[in-house]
């Protein structure tokens, strides 16, 4: 569905990511969460200036620190088919574990991880 005040296939809401990183933040996603790589803009150093990458039905954007424009500790949820096996590739990728997978009192089996860029991912499965 073509909407005129965006481009097509993108959400209203997108994750901006300022990272220590972008090109591994991006391998990372792309091993994790099966992230297609849609752009990037590095500049003549090789930092990225501005990325973006498709998880399941969402563009997240990133870029590299800078002057005027440091890293930023995030925090993402994201719903994924398997929880156990993302949160397990996520560890095997260089992530740091937060939580392991586990159900609480609501519909979600849900773990966390922190990225070797410094963002912290939310995953959750609906399980009930």
């Amino acid at each position: 569905m073509s909407c005129a005040h965006k481009p097509d296939g993108y959400s209203a809401v997108s994750p901006y990511l300022i990272v220590d990183g972008a090109s591994a933040t991006i391998d990372f996603l792309v091993r994790v969460f099966g992230a297609a790589e849609l752009r990037r803009f590095p500049d003549d150093s090789g930092k990225l200036m501005h990325a973006e990458v498709r998880i399941d039905d969402t563009v997240v954007m990133l870029a590299d620190g800078g002057e005027g424009w440091p890293p930023v500790p995030s925090y993402v949820h994201v719903y994924v088919a398997d929880v156990d096996d993302t949160y397990r590739r996520a560890l095997e990728a260089g992530a740091s574990p937060v939580q392991e997978p586990v159900k609480k009192d609501d519909d979600d089996r849900r773990g966390g991880f922190k990225d070797p860029g410094g963002t912290t991912w939310w995953i959750a499965t609906k399980v009930a």
